[in-house]
């Protein structure tokens, strides 16, 4: 149904449910992107999920837009989350140092887990995951499948080299992993020997005139000495900071880099989706099977929603009449699900015996207020 030859795309990335409560499954803190700044990071207690979805874009339905449809889940428990409500053991005049749990995994580990699943499924077809920095790490780039490509950002003060000379011959011992350190970003940023190269862009996730400079180096820190496309990437009007991304194929230039990692932003909406119109967040279970089980239930409930959409409900879509905005021609995730819920009442008081005119206008009144309210 979606990508089904070609390249897979997918997005990995995590995102905060705050709850309140000690005594629910699973809970610590968090950082919380919504209340933090970047000059004041903050926290919140709640669930992190570490979730994988499928990116499928420019549906026939909706072809400026990018959707991503949960296909793995994890929950990321942190130490401080498996050590709430015990005691600490201390002995008189010692503190005893807390032992690492061997089954504690962070978020790129939980991440690997489930992009090798995914990859698993696919083991002929070539994969390519996008993902922010914290899944950009040694971590996750090391321990890739070898059918998945990854896209993701270089560390503003990371340490670029050149791919290792070959070794002079007859010499003995180890050979070199790497070659000569390159400048870091500023430098490179400001280097005239290689001039910006103009990109312009106006797509979902990315409308924006930049400038690019492209080399293949090694991101030894990360990637070893996996050779990698670094893109470096600057505003033309000044209001991002430069940036820097690294890309698995060597075989692809900035634009094409930079237009991919630009549909990751639709992970960001399925989560906002999820939370304010399928309850992600509001679940109150306590136990660890229901803590499991519920929340994931709304990323499912959302993919399965854009399947029904994609088959079948884009033929009985209405848009609701909304005189500032009559130009509407794509839907929205609220609008599928408003045509959804139109279509199952629809379904059912169809069957019931009724031979008024009058009775029909009014009950299909109140299905359309019903598909609206929600």
């Amino acid at each position: 149904m979606f990508a089904p030859t070609g390249l897979i795309e997918l997005a990995v990335d995590d995102t905060l449910c705050r709850k309140r409560g000690l005594t629910v499954y699973g809970t610590g803190m968090h950082h919380d992107p919504l209340i933090s700044s970047r000059a004041k990071p903050l926290v919140s207690w709640g669930h992190d999920w570490v979730v994988v979805t499928l990116i499928v874009r420019c549906p026939f339905w909706a072809p400026t837009k990018v959707w991503s449809l949960g296909i793995g889940y994890r929950l990321y428990r942190n130490r401080q989350g498996l050590t709430k409500g015990k005691k600490k053991k201390q002995q008189k005049g010692k503190t005893q140092k807390q032992k690492r749990d061997p089954h504690h995994r962070t978020r790129p580990e939980l991440a690997v887990e489930l992009i090798s699943l995914v990859a698993s499924w696919f083991p002929t077809r070539k994969l390519l995951v996008t993902g922010d920095s914290a899944y950009g790490g040694g971590s996750v780039l090391r321990k890739l499948p070898a059918n998945v490509e990854l896209i993701s950002h270089v560390h503003a003060k990371g340490a670029l080299y050149e791919p290792a000379p070959p070794p002079p011959p007859g010499k003995k011992g180890a050979h070199r992993k790497k070659g000569n350190r390159l400048p870091g970003m500023a430098a490179w940023a400001e280097d005239p020997r290689q001039p910006w190269q103009t990109l312009v862009f106006s797509q979902f996730g990315l409308h924006a005139t930049l400038l690019v400079k492209t080399i293949q180096a090694l991101y030894y820190k990360a990637g070893k000495d996996r050779l990698l496309t670094i893109v470096l990437v600057r505003d033309a009007l000044g209001k991002r900071p430069d940036q820097m991304f690294y890309c698995t194929c060597l075989d692809w230039d900035a634009q094409r880099i930079l237009s991919t990692y630009a549909g990751r932003w639709s992970i960001e909406v399925t989560f906002e989706n999820c939370k304010q119109l399928l309850g992600l967040e509001d679940a109150a279970n306590r136990t660890e099977k229901a803590v499991r089980r519920t929340a994931p239930m709304a990323l499912v409930l959302h993919a399965l929603t854009v399947v029904w959409f994609h088959q079948a409900g884009h033929r009985h879509l209405q848009f609701p009449d909304r005189p500032w905005y009559p130009q509407k021609e794509e839907p929205s995730f609220a609008d599928m699900l408003t045509t959804l819920r139109r279509l199952s009442w629809q379904e059912k008081i169809c069957t019931l015996p009724i031979k008024s005119t009058l009775a029909k206008k009014v009950l299909a009144q109140i299905i359309e207020f019903l598909s609206l309210a929600g």
